[in-house]
């Protein structure tokens, strides 16, 4: 019995809002794994922004590729990961920044973070991912019979 997810099922919790675990080598070390927010729709790329200041970015720099995974924390569980080859440029607009704040933290407390981090907004970078390889499970036939 395969729990993988169809092709539509898997783009579609991808767009979902979750919070997202990006990991990326890291030579002579485990992977740096760490949480970001992010944006996707069915079809396009990931798009993540980020201060370009982060050890992350100059990893990914160097690496030039990402794994990405999202998940559903309670039964009947699911989840999707995807990787592929990255691409990272000057952020040129607040609009995406504030868009994504807004989706994680709502109205007023994305307008806070947005105010908390308006200084950090000149080193922002995008990074785009367009997923090569897709892995994904979904549980219900387990959980829910």
């Amino acid at each position: 019995m395969s729990f993988a997810l169809s092709r539509e099922d898997r783009e579609a919790f991808l767009a979902g809002t979750h919070v997202a675990v990006v990991s990326v080598a890291d030579p002579g070390r485990g992977p740096l794994t760490v949480p970001v927010w992010y944006h996707y729709q069915p079809g396009g790329e990931v798009r993540i922004i980020t201060s370009g200041a982060t050890r992350k970015v100059g990893l990914l720099r160097a690496a030039g590729r990402m794994s990405l995974c999202v998940q559903e924390e309670a039964p009947p569980f699911r989840y999707v990961s995807v990787e592929g080859p990255v691409t990272i440029e000057k952020s040129e607009s607040d609009v995406a920044m504030r868009e994504m704040a807004h989706r994680y933290a709502g109205l007023q407390a994305g307008n806070r973070y947005l105010e908390l981090t308006k200084g950090d907004r000149a080193n922002e970078v995008v990074i785009r991912m367009r997923p090569e390889r897709w892995y994904s499970a979904e549980f219900s036939s387990v959980f829910l019979g």
